[in-house]
């Protein structure tokens, strides 16, 4: 799938993870004593998941992880905002995670707001001035508007951390870290890699 194959086992680690939690058979790993005493000292997790804040998507159960496995950022919309870049770069920069992973969910209540449009009061309207662009790229498909909207999102939030400098870009092109779009489905429980 990829040409870095630790890239490429951390991604089929995690789509592993989320076949078993969608089959019902989790082996609930790193969720332990031990796991708990193993990183008291330090963290390195395998993966960044940049999700939405949904509370039916954590993303350490859908992928079936354990304690220090994932380094979550979660926002309504699976946006990136400053902040959220700066926490990814964190992550890959000095944790030396090597695979980011967006994402987007059916369902989303954040994107489903965005495009029924009104008053996006408050800090609200930050959250959908972010999603718009998605809304526009979905306009005319053929299949469900809301959920082409968020299928769009996951990738324009997933471009936007692949190429934001000075420190992910150059990490892109460099080979040292990926960043992928997926999409959960609420229904079936399975992320598919967009």
């Amino acid at each position: 799938m990829m040409k870095d194959s630790g890239i490429d086992q951390a991604l089929q680690t995690l789509l592993a993870g989320n076949k078993r939690f969608a089959a019902m058979k989790q082996t609930h790993p790193n969720q332990d004593k031990n796991r708990r005493d193993e990183v008291t000292a330090s963290q390195k997790p395998f993966a960044v998941v940049v999700g939405c804040s949904d509370s039916r998507i954590p993303p350490e159960i859908l992928f079936d992880q354990g304690i220090g496995d994932l380094f979550v950022i979660r926002l309504a919309g699976n946006v990136v905002d400053d902040t959220a870049l700066g926490s990814v770069e964190y992550a890959v920069d000095h944790l030396a995670t090597r695979l980011v992973v967006v994402l987007g969910h059916a369902k989303c209540g954040a994107v489903t707001a965005a495009a029924k449009g009104g008053d996006a009061h408050g800090h609200i309207g930050g959250i959908v001035k972010l999603i718009t662009p998605a809304l526009e790229l979905a306009k005319g498909r053929p299949g469900d508007f809301v959920d082409n909207a968020i299928r769009e999102n996951a990738k324009l939030v997933a471009a936007a951390i692949a190429s934001s400098e000075p420190i992910l870009q150059k990490m892109v092109q460099e080979g040292t870290i990926a960043v992928i779009p997926v999409y959960y489905d609420i229904d079936t429980g399975l992320v598919e890699v967009l």
